[in-house]
């Protein structure tokens, strides 16, 4: 997996026992970098994690072919990617695996909580499983057996009522989020785009068979200073703009319950420049007040 990702990336290894295994993250696309996974496999390695970092899915062709090779599973980390696409194909189905997130942050949100989809039908059965706290009621609701008994381990991961309801509403505006966003991902973009090819920052990259969602705005600065000025500078004029993960292999938890492939330059690197602007679905004309902001103090301090 990736170092460069949230905890429960890892978090969903270690908890069950084993090891997660941090490789690097390509340098355009911030996602995990295929060329570093094969170096790090053992006769351990199980599975490949893929997140989609920003809502851009990760070269999943590749990936689904190492894991092929090797005989492994590919789970999606797809937190950030409800709504985006890969070749056409929506993520949450390009691996065996996925898991979409639901948290506050997101784009489609129930405070907490999330989904997983499966894309192999000899999981699913487990799945309900885990899901009904480790019995078969779902076999016994649909008339299969004629009681439910305790089978397998689970717990409860059902959303309440009321939850669900506030969650299934946005999700039947789930294009008309989506569209808001990718809007204001361009307008972004577009104010930005000048001072890229002036090699001031860099902005967000993919390829052309990606589709995003519009769930995040990134600027790459030139350095760690760089990159605290700015925010700094934002934060007086009472502009929230925060960088992002701090690698996980260089963390107490990274360090305890998983290794690193190599130095991970790239993650370390990314890491010390990355400054989120503010994105979220009400931003409206907002956003060129932060790009104002911003610009300003990029042409000042070049």
């Amino acid at each position: 997996m990736p170092s460069f990702t949230f905890v429960s990336t890892a978090n969903a290894v270690a908890l069950r026992g084993a090891t997660p295994v941090f490789v690097d993250i390509d340098p355009r696309t911030l996602n995990i970098d295929p060329d570093q996974i094969e170096a790090a496999l053992t006769p351990q390695t199980r599975a490949i994690f893929a997140v989609h970092y920003a809502g851009f899915p990760a070269e999943m062709d590749r990936l689904n072919q190492i894991a092929q090779t090797h005989g492994l599973m590919v789970i999606e980390d797809a937190a950030q990617a409800l709504g985006s696409t890969y070749k056409g194909r929506p993520a949450g189905s390009l691996g065996d695996i996925a898991a979409f997130s639901f948290h506050e942050t997101k784009n489609i949100i129930s405070g907490e909580g999330g989904a997983i989809t499966l894309n192999r039908r000899d999981l699913v059965e487990r799945a309900e499983i885990i899901r009904e706290k480790g019995t078969n009621r779902s076999r016994f609701l649909r008339g299969q057996v004629d009681k439910y008994t305790w089978v397998d381990i689970g717990s409860s991961f059902l959303p309440g009522e009321l939850v669900a309801a506030f969650l299934f509403g946005q999700l039947e505006q789930e294009e008309v989020i989506r569209k808001a966003r990718l809007a204001l991902f361009d307008r972004y973009y577009s104010a930005f785009t000048d001072l890229e090819q002036r090699e001031r920052v860099s902005l967000p990259w993919h390829s052309d068979d990606v589709t995003g969602n519009g769930h995040m705005f990134y600027l790459l600065m030139r350095d760690i200073d760089d990159r605290d000025a700015l925010i700094g500078h934002l934060h007086k004029a009472g502009i929230n703009a925060p960088f992002h993960y701090v690698p996980l292999h260089s963390a107490p938890g990274g360090r305890r319950f998983g290794r690193a492939k190599g130095d991970l330059p790239v993650t370390n690197d990314t890491y010390s420049r990355l400054i989120r602007l503010p994105m979220y679905f009400t931003l409206g004309n907002e956003i060129e007040h932060v790009i104002d902001v911003t610009r300003s103090w990029l042409i000042e301090n070049v």
